[in-house]
């Protein structure tokens, strides 16, 4: 399976802060590496590449030993509207004052469905 995975910019990589290397995302899912790239390839997980090295995940999306719940569908609906791994990685984690936090703050906080809503508008 080839996997093409975008390359981070300095201030996309810097909004999120904590990685995971591919390898680290599997084993906090309990997953193989195989898999891990499936659900990449699939959507449900988006990740990037930063310097040399295996693509990485920003650390948030796992959560409790599973991909943080509101995530995929987020996620979906963003690349329906033409974003890619990094542009979705960016509107993620931009704080949104009428959230108030960013996106991702909003998803782990349970309200996967506001934004998922607010992803769905950009697409018109």
């Amino acid at each position: 399976m080839t996997l093409t995975v975008a390359q981070i910019d300095p201030e996309t990589d810097q909004l999120v802060g904590e990685w995971l290397p591919l390898s680290e995302a599997a084993k906090s899912l309990g997953l193989t590496i195989g898999r891990v790239k499936q659900l990449l390839k699939d959507k449900k997980l988006v990740g990037v590449r930063r310097g040399g090295g295996e693509p990485q995940v920003p650390a948030v999306f796992i959560a409790a030993g599973d991909v943080l719940k509101g995530l995929p569908g987020t996620l979906t609906v963003l690349a329906d509207a033409g974003y890619d791994s990094v542009e979705s990685i960016r509107w993620l984690f931009t704080p949104d004052d009428s959230l108030p936090g960013s996106p991702i703050d909003a998803i782990r906080a349970g309200r996967h469905t506001e934004v998922k809503r607010r992803a769905q508008a950009l697409g018109f």
